[in-house]
C-alpha cells in the first residue's frame, strides 16, 4: 500500500538536505517544532496544508513542485505493485507459485 505521508516526508527531507539545511534551520524559518518536522519527514505524521506551505516557504520550494514529486513517486509505487499482480503463464503440466503473495 502506498502511503502518501511517507513519500511526502522523503521529498521534504531530500529537498532540505539538497539545500544543506538542518532541521533546526527549517524549524526556525517555518515556525514549526523541530520534532514535528522530523516526524513528518519520517512519514509518522500528516502535514496540514498550512504546515506544508510553511515548510515549502522555508525550503524555498514551490508547493506544486513538492506535490508533483510526490505524485511521481506514488505513480512509480503503484506501477511496481501492479507488476507483482500480473499472472505468469506456466509451462504445460507445471504450476507457478506466487512468492509475492
Amino acid at each position: 500500500m502506498v502511503l502518501f505521508r511517507r513519500m511526502l516526508g522523503d521529498v521534504l527531507r531530500d529537498a532540505r538536505m539538497q539545500r544543506g539545511l538542518t532541521l533546526r534551520e527549517v524549524s526556525a524559518d517555518a515556525r514549526v517544532s523541530l520534532g514535528y518536522i522530523s516526524e513528518i519527514e519520517r512519514g509518522q505524521k500528516e502535514a496540514s496544508s498550512e504546515l506544508l506551505a510553511s515548510l515549502c516557504a522555508a525550503l524555498d520550494m514551490p508547493l506544486s513542485d513538492v506535490l508533483r514529486e510526490v505524485s511521481d513517486l506514488v505513480a512509480i509505487e503503484e506501477a511496481a505493485a501492479e507488476l507483482t499482480r500480473i499472472p505468469v503463464a506456466a509451462p504445460a503440466g507445471r504450476q507457478v507459485v506466487n512468492s509475492a503473495a
